[in-house]
């Protein structure tokens, strides 16, 4: 049976979005869909091998300009590998999808041009990962105002703190820091980026033990210890650290939707499926009831919709014209939408559902990752509702 996704992304993109989008979910289908269960029951982290196949094929290059390597694509390249990939596996499909809108594009978007050209290249071909250094331990929502700090001493920079939840930073070649650089200045104008070298002497990672979400994205904890930098580390312009972070933050929370609907994707094929071969009562499909059909309807009419809705704003982003609310709506239905489905589908399979290999229970873990990811949902609301209380 055919992927429902596909159905309506040929009816929304460009042919050559579309012969692009088939040939990852294709490269999905035989890289990744073989080798997944072994990797979840081996609990390994995303194998190079797959890294090294990803990068061959270009993923972690898609929106980089030609002229420094990449493959000169959009945004919209960008969420449909992620619809392609996470369709399998969130985990693998952050993995490019991190490295890019959370590593890549912050550089794109704010580097100056010595930074692009020391680094892009190697970005794009997958030889070099960048990570992004914004959640901290007694930071979360309020990411604007961070622990980490960053002094001058001298001509330098001094920064001190912890940085966590940073998706990659197992393969990481330097992490991205937004670190407190004018503790008393104007809200929005006291922090800086940096961009650190992971050897750097102070700098220290450990990979985060216990997770039970997104099992094959490297999830790591990196600690500054009197890491001096100097200016030509400085992203973007001093104390205009938060202009980063959201300039970043806003295509990224695209691409957490488009997992969000890649998880949906295969529950609703999952269970449009398994409801037609399940004989019960009377030697006749599940899938005759009606309770069934409209869980399934509802993942369809969910599914469509979340894809008409992000793959318009996809567009506005590569015009510039993306603000921050709309952003964040998307990923707040996309998120919370899906979960509450995929819950659903799972009832319509009873049992077999709970199994690693049915594949159900994997997208119902990662889905709460896309729930808090980028901006948890309650935290967005509040960005949400503010032009309705005109402020």
């Amino acid at each position: 049976m055919a992927r429902r996704i596909d159905t309506y992304l040929q009816h929304l993109i460009p042919e050559e979005k579309f012969a692009f989008y088939e040939t990852v979910r294709d490269f999905g289908d035989a890289a990744i869909a073989p080798h997944l269960l072994q990797w979840e029951r081996e609990h390994q982290l995303v194998p190079d091998t797959c890294i090294r196949a990803m990068g061959d094929l270009g993923l972690f290059g898609l929106p980089v300009p030609e002229e420094y390597g990449g493959q000169g694509g959009d945004n919209t390249d960008l969420v449909l590998m992620g619809l392609a990939i996470g369709y399998h596996s969130q985990s693998v499909a952050i993995t490019p999808g991190a490295a890019l809108s959370l590593g890549a594009k912050p550089l794109m978007l704010c580097g100056t041009e010595a930074q692009k050209r020391a680094h892009l290249p190697d970005l794009a071909h997958g030889e070099r990962m960048f990570v992004f250094g914004l959640s901290e331990p007694g930071r979360g929502s309020d990411a604007a105002n961070p622990q980490v700090t960053a002094q001058r001493r001298g001509s330098n920079w001094v920064i001190q703190g912890e940085k966590c939840w940073a998706t990659n930073a197992h393969w990481a070649s330097h992490v991205i820091v937004h670190a407190l650089t004018d503790p008393n200045g104007p809200n929005g104008r006291r922090s800086t980026c940096f961009v650190v070298p992971m050897d750097h002497p102070g700098v220290f990672y450990q990979e985060m033990k216990g997770k039970r979400v997104w099992e094959q994205s490297s999830t790591g904890s990196i600690a500054f210890a009197d890491v001096e930098v100097g200016d030509d580390a400085v992203l973007g312009a001093v104390n205009d650290g938060f202009k980063v972070m959201v300039t970043t933050l806003n295509g990224g929370r695209l691409f957490v939707a488009s997992l969000a609907l890649a998880s949906l994707a295969f529950a609703l094929d999952r269970s449009r499926i398994y409801a037609e071969e399940r004989i019960q009562f009377d030697d006749k499909p599940i899938g005759r009831f009606q309770r069934v059909q409209d869980v399934l309807v509802d993942m369809d009419i969910a599914l469509e919709r979340g894809l008409t809705w992000l793959l318009h704003l996809c567009r506005l982003y590569e015009d510039n014209q993306l603000t921050r609310e709309q952003a964040a709506k998307v990923k707040i239905d996309c998120s919370r939408t899906a979960s509450e489905l995929v819950m659903l589908a799972m009832e319509i399979c009873g049992g077999v559902a709970c199994f690693d290999e049915f594949g159900l229970i994997r997208h119902h873990n990662d889905l709460f990752v896309t729930r808090v990811g980028e901006g948890s949902n309650f935290a967005l609301k509040d960005l949400v509702v503010r032009p309705l209380r005109g402020r």
